[in-house]
């Protein structure tokens, strides 16, 4: 059955936090509406999917204001699809939320393995989930909460870390659901111009959380753009912004010159052990790939293709099963944490991931500490707009936020080399551009810069892009049209 949501002066102002989240929203969605929710980074849209979800508490304690009422079964999509793994198998993965409304065995499983199919998946059922990348982990969600056939799906950035083509493949999956169904649609995504064919309805928040445009697709395209695109806003055929560099003193290598980092003749097994055995998987063959001082490297391809794991594997986090990593002096995976962490600034692409602290100025200062390289704290977090949250728990941070502090706390010491995971992830336009920037002015500095990501304004600011294809070098790409 679809499902209507009403919130009624909503806010929410987490545990430390000074100023609310969100304050005083007043939005009704009715049954059947499909409605996407655009905002500039933190501007409270993931805080808004979990209190309509119920789920807000779980983001940490706080304050609770007006009301939140909703009619039908949900099915909620949380912006890290990590954190709604519960089973070893996608299998199993994708039944929890059928297994729990006790759905007959004979139903559960056609509509497990028909959903997993829809979002493009190319693994059978006892697919352990740890092998899979982020891009399959977020289509796997997906799944699960396609495969429960819920009343109000609430999608919190569905297709922020997959490829366009399998991007294209789960809006079509998503709208072909909506439609069959007719679930009530609350979807929110940064980049805008994809979702516009298939809603009917834009609701656009501000950087305080309240409603700065709520109107059809047509006119919000027609009429809004220069306005909400200089407010941060992704508008549809607004060219992405100029990288906005910092002052050179936050990001030149704090040691000279830069190595420059081969990855020559790459093989890597990923191996995860459960209650199952060991399962080995092979994520990299014979992969080479070069990232040189003063120049930014994009590592291209689709979702699954190895490029976390080449990443990963050239800042010593993962050891090579054939091949090495040349640059260092001696294998990256050899070396002991600190001497790593001074040289090479490695940003993951779940941020929680690198977290230390509980105070977003310590966690900038926390491996410059480690390292012993004097960090201006403040600059750093202006640069990323993280300043007014400076006391903050990084925990507590919208999923944009969490990303440009991940990217501060492992590059601020100004390591040699730099290697980020899809760091665009979560963005407006204004703080991609710092995000882009800080790539740009680390490389003017003289460092070897590389970034995994499918995010084609980055590419276009690239120097060079390996592209990866089944584990494996694609074919060589032409130097990008623009790049410097």
């Amino acid at each position: 059955m679809t499902g209507s949501i009403t919130l009624r002066g909503f806010g929410w102002r987490p545990l430390g936090r000074r100023a609310p989240v969100v304050a005083g929203l007043d939005l009704r969605v009715e049954p059947g509406e499909r409605v996407l929710l655009a905002g500039p980074s933190g501007a409270g849209k993931s805080t808004v999917l979990r209190a309509v979800a119920g789920v807000l508490a779980t983001a940490g304690d706080g304050d609770l204001l007006g009301e939140v009422e909703t009619e039908g079964r949900i099915g909620l999509l949380l912006q890290n699809p990590g954190d709604a793994v519960v089973a070893e198998r996608i299998g199993r993965d994708v039944a929890f939320g059928l297994e729990n409304a006790r759905v007959a065995p004979d139903v559960m499983w056609p509509r497990v393995r028909a959903a997993l199919e829809a979002v493009r998946l190319p693994y059978g059922v006892q697919h352990p989930t740890a092998a899979l990348s982020g891009g399959e982990l977020q289509r796997a969600a997906l799944a699960g909460v396609l495969a429960s056939r819920a009343g109000v799906l609430l999608l919190d950035e569905p297709t922020s870390m997959l490829d366009d083509a399998n991007a294209e493949g789960v809006r079509r999956c998503i709208t072909d659901v909506v439609a069959e169904s007719g679930a009530t649609l609350v979807v929110v995504e940064h980049r805008l111009a994809p979702w516009l064919d298939h809603v009917d309805r834009v609701v656009v928040l501000g950087r305080d959380g309240e409603v700065v445009a709520d109107t059809d697709p047509a006119t919000f395209a027609a009429t809004m753009r220069d306005d909400l695109a200089s407010a941060g806003v992704w508008m549809p055929g607004v060219p992405a912004p100029e990288p906005v560099e910092p002052p050179a003193a936050l990001v030149v290598p704090h040691r000279r010159p830069a190595p420059t980092l081969e990855a020559v003749a790459l093989s890597v097994d990923l191996r995860r052990t459960d209650m199952r055995g060991t399962v080995v998987a092979a994520a990299l063959r014979e992969v080479d790939a070069t990232l040189t001082p003063d120049a930014v490297t994009v590592l291209g391809g689709a979702s699954g293709a190895g490029k976390s794991t080449l990443l990963a594997t050239l800042g010593g986090l993962q050891r090579p099963t054939a091949g090495e990593v040349r640059g260092l002096g001696m294998p990256p995976h050899r070396m002991r944490s600190r001497a790593l962490a001074a040289v090479v600034g490695w940003v993951p692409q779940n941020p929680e991931h690198g977290f230390l602290t509980t105070r977003v100025r310590d966690e900038v200062a926390a491996t410059s500490r480690r390292v012993g390289v004097v960090v201006d704290v403040d600059a750093v977090l202006a640069h990323l707009g993280l300043d007014r949250l400076a006391d903050a728990n990084p925990y507590r941070l919208s999923g944009g936020e969490q990303r440009r502090l991940a990217l501060g706390a492992a590059l601020a010491h100004r390591p040699s080399v730099l290697l980020l995971d899809e760091p665009t992830v979560g963005q407006d336009r204004g703080t991609w551009a710092a995000v882009a920037g800080w790539m740009r002015a680390a490389a003017h500095g003289g460092a070897a810069v590389a970034a995994a990501s499918h995010d084609s304004a980055l590419v276009s600011c690239a120097d060079h892009v390996v592209r990866l294809a089944d584990g494996r070098n694609a074919v060589p790409a032409p130097r990008v049209e623009g790049a410097r």
